[in-house]
């Protein structure tokens, strides 16, 4: 199961719908539906990449999805391990030289960054945060060397465009930043 699919419906109700539609269209695992910030629905799903694919459209193509319902969908082949690992909330806190944060304006757009900044650079992503408490927005953090980190958030400004929010490399961050970013310390 290395493909991931991922729909941000605007409305809980049509994102409910939209979950239901995929889920009977193929045989996918579901990782996630649930409401995010902004009265938003966010959907995860697993599996293979034709199965992953039809889901997704079957939500693209489901009668409410015109236009109105859908804040994003993606699918994501070859999906990174650490990308999947951070979805599920499974990252141990290692010894980290630098950290970056990439703040993005929705959750789905957050991921497909992530995801092509951890196959562009020896990285370790560290956190995933997903729309709630947050307005709807999404961030990674992610961890390593200065200049690997550095090359991770250029990426990840180039995949988001106009769906980045902001973006940062910390050097040698002190230790409680590091324990509060990623293990959600307060």
């Amino acid at each position: 199961m290395d493909t991931l699919g991922i729909v941000e419906a605007k409305t809980i109700a049509s994102g409910a719908a939209l979950a239901d539609a995929m889920m009977k269209a193929a045989d996918i695992e579901l990782l996630r539906a649930s409401t995010i910030c902004s009265g938003r629905f966010l959907i995860y799903v697993s599996g293979d990449r034709a199965a992953v694919n039809a889901s997704v459209e079957a939500a693209q193509e489901a009668p409410l999805a015109s236009g109105r319902a859908l804040k994003g969908a993606f699918v994501i082949s070859q999906v990174d391990p650490q990308v999947m690992a951070v979805l599920k909330k499974d990252v141990p806190l290692e010894q980290v030289r630098a950290i970056g944060i990439v703040e993005c304006r929705c959750v789905s757009a957050g991921v497909v960054a992530a995801d092509a900044a951890v196959k562009r650079a020896d990285i370790a992503l560290a956190r995933f945060v997903s729309g709630q408490g947050i307005n709807g927005k999404s961030y990674f953090v992610m961890s390593g060397d200065v200049a690997s980190v550095q090359e991770a958030a250029e990426t990840a400004r180039s995949v988001l465009g106009s769906d980045l929010v902001d973006t940062v490399v910390i050097p040698g961050p002190d230790r409680s930043v590091v324990r509060a970013l990623i293990k959600e310390v307060s």
